[in-house]
């Protein structure tokens, strides 16, 4: 079997573990910075939120689509290829998105070369200083002063440096500050609640009076609705058709793997192999943002910070790309019967347990979509820079990987269902964390928690799918609970959380996110308390049954152990 490269299993192993690493890499590249960069591109958080629901949405339906027809039609090389060479290539499509105007030069870099900010036109002036220009924070009664220790080039979204920047500063922190509940507020969120809509002819922001009177606000300030529209719908197609070429490959090289171990019995060291990708984000995060902190003034002096990470993207999948080569796909496979997925559903709707689950890993996922799109905006709003930001996602990817000797220990004490309470409410507390959050550092405490309320719980749910799935379904059941129920809580927690941080504000969501979880946290256990016991079958206690109780007879029969066990289990 040795002799044969297509059987190489430690070959076959060292490539899966470089081509997850390097995937990792490459996905940390962009995506938790992707918000962070349509916000500089002027949109709003209700079309933030719509741009990662649409997103979020592709992915929990289209990867498994044409992972099944790239497996029926035996293409998956072929897949794997176009996937990584059409996702490098369509990720540079964002970066040619304009905004909606002119964007500024960023102070940091005008101060690098020992250029001096321009002055404010008398429009932009007139903008209440409430709105959030740099070097200003809230006061405790709703006023504002300049802080002593602010950091140097502290910006949000553009430099308020000319008319442009004014404006988006007007229209991009509004939805995301929190505790302006004054006349202040009502001044400077003006043409912040009114850009949104995208479509007149409404009730309330929507309409024609208050278009128009947007409209209004909008020319005083240099701002362009037409121009946000655009802008919009340009980052629109461009995330759809990146997520249609990018989401089928994960999937599409889990089941190549996992199929190539199984002809050789050697699954068992197929479970190890997310560590590598998980060391990939961690490493991919931290460095892409020291990479673009340190180099983007000396690629781009205007438009909007961030191209460079979907520059990094491209780059890092063009190394996939080659590694993708020696990826083990194997050419014959098992016949299996098509109708798993549909099984693996039939099986969700007839289990209380499985219901539960379903319900837990959908609110899950809305709630951490609340975290992933916006709390990068809250760190920037109190200062923080990209490499901060990505020492803290690195730090919940860590602890993940160090809590893992311990994840059969954990499981063992505190069950399968106990852990996915410790990892709900781990979760809750994280919310309730970040709606106080009082400066840039403070998020990274927090972020250790990221541990449990993701690795822990994720891992639970695994445990629980395989032990209440029929044999042959544990895959397809596990990723439906990742694809369209975690992904489909991920997206319609994206469309109304970006609704609620512009008619409320962030802290308002994290502490409606918290709430809502523990309210499902103590409906849960008190339905699981009331659910019949699972029966377990205690094989070593029928194994010293006499030898005599097994004979021919009927009664003999009757006696066997495993006629007992198999009918016992039957009767469940």
């Amino acid at each position: 079997m040795s002799a044969n490269p297509q059987w190489d299993i430690s070959r076959a192993l060292g490539v899966a573990r470089l081509f997850h690493l390097v995937c990792g890499v490459r996905d940390a590249c962009v995506t938790p910075f992707l918000t962070l960069y349509l916000r500089q591109l002027g949109l709003a958080a209700p079309w933030v939120g719509v741009l990662m629901g649409a997103k979020h949405l592709v992915a929990a339906f289209w990867a498994p689509s044409w992972a099944f027809l790239a497996k029926s039609y035996r293409k998956r090389r072929a897949l794997l290829t176009g996937s990584l060479l059409g996702s490098a290539g369509a990720s540079l499509l964002m970066a040619l998105v304009p905004p909606p105007d002119e964007a500024p030069a960023d102070p940091s870099c005008n101060a690098s070369r020992g250029a001096r900010p321009s002055a404010l036109p008398p429009a932009a002036a007139s903008i209440p200083r409430a709105v959030g220009a740099p070097g200003l924070r809230r006061a405790p009664a709703g006023g504002v002063h300049a802080p002593a220790g602010r950091p140097a080039g502290y910006t949000v979204g553009y430099a308020v440096g000319s008319v442009e920047g004014a404006g988006t500063a007007a229209r991009v922190l509004p939805p995301v500050a929190s505790g302006l509940r004054d006349t202040a507020r009502a001044g400077a969120f003006k043409v912040g609640r009114t850009a949104p809509p995208l479509l007149a002819g409404g009730t309330a922001p929507g309409s024609p009076a208050n278009l128009s009177a947007a409209k209004g606000d909008a020319g005083a300030l240099g701002l362009s609705l037409e121009g946000l529209r655009w802008t919009f719908l340009l980052s629109l197609g461009s995330v759809v058709f990146w997520e249609l070429l990018t989401a089928p490959l994960e999937q599409v090289a889990d089941d190549s793997l996992y199929e190539y171990l199984d002809f050789v019995d050697a699954t068992d060291r197929y479970g190890s192999l997310w560590i590598w990708r998980l060391l990939g984000l961690s490493a991919g995060v931290c460095g892409i943002a020291a990479a673009v902190g340190q180099l983007e003034c000396f690629v781009a002096t205007s438009g909007p910070r961030g191209v460079l990470h979907f520059y990094g993207y491209s780059v890092v999948s063009t190394v996939a790309l080659l590694v993708s080569i020696a990826f083990p796909v194997p050419i014959c496979r098992r016949q299996e019967p098509s109708y798993k997925t549909i099984k693996a559903l039939s099986l969700v709707g007839g289990d209380p347990r499985l219901i539960l689950l379903t319900f837990t890993v959908f609110l899950v996922g809305a709630a951490t979509s609340a975290v992933q799109n916006f709390l990068f905006w809250h760190m920037k709003d109190h200062g923080s820079s990209e490499l901060v930001m990505g020492f803290s996602v690195a730090l919940g990817l860590l602890g993940e990987i160090l809590l893992h000797p311990f994840k059969t220990t954990l499981l063992r004490k505190l069950s399968r269902m106990g852990t996915v309470g410790l990892g709900l409410g781990c979760l809750a507390a994280q919310l309730l964390y970040y709606s106080f959050l009082w400066s840039w550092w403070a998020a990274l405490p927090a972020q250790i928690l990221s541990a449990v309320s993701n690795g822990a719980l994720w891992w639970a749910v695994k445990a629980s799918v395989e032990d209440l799935a029929t044999p042959r379904t544990e895959r397809p059941l596990g990723a439906m609970f990742r694809g369209h129920i975690f992904g489909g809580g991920s997206s319609l927690g994206s469309f109304v959380g970006g609704f609620v941080v512009m008619y409320f504000s962030l802290a308002v969501l994290y502490r409606a996110c918290c709430v809502l979880l523990l309210l499902w946290l103590a409906l849960l256990l008190s339905i699981q308390s009331r659910l019949p016991q699972e029966q377990k079958i205690n094989y070593s206690k029928l194994l010293v049954m006499e030898a005599s109780d097994t004979s021919d007879s009927e009664q003999g029969t009757e006696r066997d152990w495993l006629v007992k066990a198999m009918r016992e289990e039957y009767s469940e």
